[in-house]
């Protein structure tokens, strides 16, 4: 389907999201459209940058593989319905890792991710700590990582065996070290995310 504008007060699956020839970034959530933000800032970027570079270096030659945004991510409503038709939902994390290969493909990611981190940015906020939280958990996401650039600050999610997630109580620091619940062996240097910035 090709579209110059399209209705923000549409449903839409993954076949009209991968058909659109509009210019501008989006994702899908249950069928309804979000734009995305304008350019990130380059202090969400930097974040951004670091911590593929760590996941990169972690993982190198690993069966899990690291990708950054842009990156679809489209999450069938259950495994079974797997067609273009089907998927009402597709994302763009700034950061995943996906352990499991049958899950990749030339168009990205079909299936949960075992870990997905979102970079906050003052639009989408609200997105990544409602909507996208509960489609994570909702679709499997083991493990789900929000970080807040500006205060330096990290959240952690980890799916309990309910399906649900459990969050930690105090948001981790700028000093902390941080170990991922999901893949064995991973620490997460806080203070080589938070790089502090070069005069």
């Amino acid at each position: 389907m090709k579209i110059n504008e399209p209705d923000l007060s549409g449903s839409y699956t993954y076949a009209d999201y991968f058909g659109w020839q509009w210019g501008e970034m989006a994702e899908l959530i249950r069928g309804k459209i979000y734009k995305m933000s304008p350019a990130p800032t380059s202090k969400h970027q930097k974040v951004v940058g670091n911590l593929f570079g760590l996941l990169w270096s972690s993982l190198r030659g690993d069966r899990c593989q690291v990708f950054t945004a842009p990156f679809d991510v489209r999450l069938p409503i259950s495994p079974k319905m797997k067609g273009d038709k089907d998927i009402t939902t597709v994302v763009q994390p700034d950061v995943c890792v996906v352990c499991d290969p049958a899950k990749i493909d030339e168009r990205g990611c079909i299936g949960a991710p075992d870990w997905i981190i979102e970079v906050l940015s003052p639009n989408t906020t609200s997105k990544d700590l409602r909507e996208k939280f509960s489609i994570y958990e909702e679709a499997g996401v083991k493990e789900y990582w929000v970080i807040h650039p500006q205060e330096q600050t990290v959240l952690v999610y980890t799916l309990n065996k309910e399906g649900k997630y459990d969050g930690i109580l105090q948001p981790y620091i700028c000093t902390d070290k941080v170990r991922s619940t999901v893949l064995a062996g991973i620490f997460i240097d806080l203070s080589e995310v938070f790089l502090p910035e070069i005069q």
